[in-house]
């Protein structure tokens, strides 16, 4: 038996349906396959740079910054990735024939692994992955290039980079969407802790599929750190569908009806149309003013609704000029006029404004920190809003045309080439509407 009655449309990023009559609990993370791959990928899959390998051997710059100068191994990783490839595959694997994967990507420049779901289940952390795959490629190269046991450790360091040192893999070779669970501020956050860039350069740029994708690691994170236990869990399931998952096209119907010659305040305009036509609200008490305040009996699906519009918003605006820069202003100021034009609360309730005063100051005001694409939600400014925040700015760093000192293809390249080769990270609407 169905657990909510209510169904949803899901569309695609060109605005056609994927799937309709879809009951809301289909789309959930810890039910929907096609979310749940996504999931589990993310933990399991572990980028290789073979390119990177080679040139710290031979150069001897391992670590961040660091250069051994005249340290050197003979060799030619890139040339001998398939000899390496099968001895990583070899002490990667648990039994013969679990779901161990290994892509050879780039000629041999890189290689995408998925280690076994094995590894995972007898371990505490999804660190199991990274350092399985470190470990398995370290004794690959010693044991293909018979390297002796002074040099051993320098292996080790064009690999790992300057762990134990650091906390992390700085400056190696080994790469995880996933930062370390030390970086992780709080219960929960691991898949929220993914940056803007990434996803953005893992869905090549499609800012709809990027903002899909973005939701799906942010709901999940939501879920993980119990915020949508009970009553709340369908408050999440309607901010991921309808944001997220473009449920009855709304996203796509507001940017078309408003991307040519729209603004901020056209699509404030188009979502309160758009709702009262749905009955999502009416018209209620009039001021003495004039003023109509308008009321809904639903405020978690209205919640849902001005999701969709602030992701609608952003793409407008930031669309329009190309810049990511737009984003914070865009969450502040489209939720305080559909707060003026409505009467009823913004995006998650005014937590997404209070994301958007903070953001603008810590991504390019005063302080002036990296740019959006650098933020993740995880951190300080942008963690607050129950997932709805970095989808929108994910899609603004995909519409970005080079606005950012630091942009997506400087930060992430890496992750277009490698995780964006998967087809559930390149188009996870598909992935996740077929699947329900």
């Amino acid at each position: 038996m169905a657990k909510y009655k209510e169904t949803i449309d899901l569309y695609d990023d060109e605005g056609k349906v994927i799937k309709s009559g879809v009951t809301l609990e289909k789309i959930s993370p810890l039910v929907n396959p096609g979310a749940k791959k996504i999931i589990d990928l993310t933990k399991r899959t572990v980028a290789v740079n073979m390119a990177g390998i080679d040139n710290a051997l031979k150069t001897g710059k391992i670590g961040k910054d660091n250069q051994i100068l005249g340290r050197s191994i003979k060799c030619d990783v890139v040339k001998d990735v398939d000899a390496l490839s099968a001895k990583i595959m070899e002490m990667v694997q648990v039994t013969e024939g679990d779901n161990t994967k290994i892509h050879k990507i780039g000629g041999g420049k890189m290689l995408l692994v998925e280690v076994p779901s094995s590894r995972l289940d007898a371990a505490a952390t999804y660190d199991a992955a990274s350092t399985a795959v470190a470990a398995a490629t370290t004794y690959a190269l010693i044991d293909q290039y018979k390297v002796g046991m002074f040099d051993g450790a320098f292996v080790k360091s064009c690999v790992w980079g300057a762990y134990p040192q650091t906390m992390d893999m700085q400056g190696g070779n080994v790469v995880s969407v996933l930062s370390i669970p030390q970086n992780n501020e709080g219960l929960g956050y691991a898949l929220r802790n993914i940056p803007a860039n990434h996803v953005a350069m893992m869905t090549h740029r499609n800012a709809i599929q990027a903002s899909a994708l973005s939701a799906t690691f942010e709901q999940a994170g939501e879920f993980e750190m119990g915020m949508a236990i009970g009553p709340f869990e369908r408050a999440q399931l309607l901010l991921y569908a309808y944001q997220g998952l473009n449920a009855n096209n709304i996203v796509y119907d507001l940017v078309k009806k408003n991307g040519k010659t729209g603004t901020i305040g056209t699509v404030v305009q188009s979502l309160v149309e758009r709702a009262i036509e749905d009955k999502i609200i009416k018209a209620g008490k009039k001021g003495k003013s004039g003023y109509i305040f308008y009321e809904t009996k639903d405020p978690m699906l209205w919640n849902a609704y001005t999701a969709a519009g602030t992701l609608a918003a952003t793409m407008v605006n930031c669309g329009a000029g190309r810049f990511a820069q737009a984003v914070s202003a865009t969450l502040l100021y489209f939720n305080d006029l559909l707060e003026h034009e409505t009467g009823l609360p913004g995006c998650d309730y005014g937590r997404v404004m209070g994301v958007a005063v903070g953001f603008s100051f810590f991504s390019h005001s005063i302080y002036g920190g990296g740019g959006p694409g650098v933020f993740n939600g995880n951190h300080v400014v942008t963690r607050h809003a129950a997932g709805v925040g970095l989808p929108c700015i994910v899609a603004a760093c995909a519409l970005d045309a080079g606005t950012q000192m630091f942009g997506p293809e400087a930060t992430s390249k890496i992750y277009q080439d490698t995780f964006g080769q998967l087809e559930e990270f390149k188009k996870p609407m598909q992935a996740i509407g077929k699947a329900a």
